[in-house]
């Protein structure tokens, strides 16, 4: 699903990001919801970020991951994370950010408008003022209960690329 704003884009750039499983919702730009493995999970775009919500079962926690810039926070984003979620499962996260020549960043915009306008479990933003500067989200279902996510965010401006990817092991 491709969803239109009238948001502009802020400049900011990958070393802004921070990722936290503590933050609270916050008011989303675009949103989807997808039912995967019977679990319902909110895909919110935040701007140059986003918000994976993984609502809980009756009696399972929920989950709040968050890739933004966050005022106060810093440290950036980890390579990789683990941890287990009490009443949710097994959290991994992995992050990459790539500084890309400008027609290899254009390439990959446009693979990620591919895979994810379109698709069930896709939502993708993109920002008026320069066609490169998106956010987009991908949920697929992983092997058996688990799901996966995937996550990109570009900075045209700085000409950076990234990418993220959560599997939650039940």
């Amino acid at each position: 699903m491709r969803a239109s704003i009238s948001a502009p884009f802020v400049d900011t750039k990958a070393d802004d990001l921070v990722w936290t499983l503590s933050h609270p919702p916050v008011e989303p730009l675009a949103t989807r919801t997808v039912t995967v493995s019977g679990r319902e999970v909110e895909l919110r775009v935040l701007g140059a970020s986003h918000q994976i919500v993984l609502r809980p079962e009756s009696d399972g926690g929920a989950l709040v991951e968050t890739v933004a810039c966050l005022p106060g926070s810093s440290g950036g984003l980890p390579g990789y994370a683990e941890h287990p979620l009490p009443g949710v499962g097994d959290y991994r996260f992995d992050s990459i950010v790539e500084s890309l020549p400008r027609a290899e960043l254009t390439h990959r915009v446009a693979e990620i408008h591919e895979a994810t306008s379109d698709s069930p479990g896709g939502l993708l933003v993109a920002f008026p003022g320069d066609p490169l500067a998106i956010t987009a989200l991908h949920l697929t279902s992983g092997s058996g209960a688990s799901l996966r996510w995937r996550t990109w965010h570009a900075y045209p401006q700085s000409d950076e690329l990234v990418t993220t990817t959560t599997t939650l092991t039940p």
